[in-house]
């Protein structure tokens, strides 16, 4: 079988995108509003791009009647966010949180997450979440008519102890991250296997 992209509808494009392309790591993102109100959106388009400068980057997709979604806006609007890493514990309030809520309504109050002040950045972070990154940003770069590539340039970390290996650096195990795959399916990081490097 052979998919000729140029003769497809997006939105079929994007059925075998996410079907395929997976484990796709989960970038849970906190922002503010203009007026402060705070917002909490999953996005499985996400990864690591650079360390120097150290910067993330994720996808927001326009809304299906092609407006912005708010956490674009209030990264356009107070230039800051935070990029909270999806443990298993937190994959169902996660999973709730992708609920479109009116604009000036926060996902932390109306799904009860607790949040906790960010060292640099306004935005807070997600409180239970093992590792978060304060990031400021470094560009948005449109793709297309509906979608955005946002860059963020990391200014500091939470990393909970807990989590660490005996290297110092966060041990896979103890993170027990959470990633997408298609439909309504998530893979859970907890089954791995080693290769070392030739």
């Amino acid at each position: 079988m052979v998919i000729d992209f140029a003769k497809i509808e997006q939105r079929e494009a994007y059925g075998w995108m996410i079907n395929s392309v997976g484990p796709r790591p989960i970038a849970w993102v906190s922002t503010l509003s203009a007026s402060g109100i705070t917002n909490l959106a999953p996005f499985s388009f996400f990864q690591a791009v650079s360390t120097n400068p150290p910067v993330l980057m994720f996808v927001p997709v326009n809304n299906r009647d092609g407006t912005k979604k708010d956490t674009l806006v209030n990264i356009e609007s107070r230039k800051q966010f935070v990029v909270n890493l999806v443990s298993f514990k937190d994959s169902q309030v996660m999973n709730q949180s992708s609920m479109a809520l009116p604009h000036e309504e926060s996902e932390f109050e109306a799904f009860k997450i607790h949040s906790t002040p960010s060292l640099k950045v306004s935005p807070p972070r997600v409180s239970s979440a093992a590792v978060a990154f304060e990031c400021v940003l470094h560009d948005v770069y449109p793709v297309g008519s509906n979608t955005n590539v946002v860059f963020g340039r990391i200014v500091s970390a939470y990393v909970d102890e807990a989590v660490l290996a005996g290297d110092g650096f966060p041990d896979p195990a103890k993170l027990d991250l959470v990633g997408r795959m298609g439909r309504d399916t998530y893979a859970r990081t907890t089954e791995r296997f080693d290769l070392g490097r030739p």
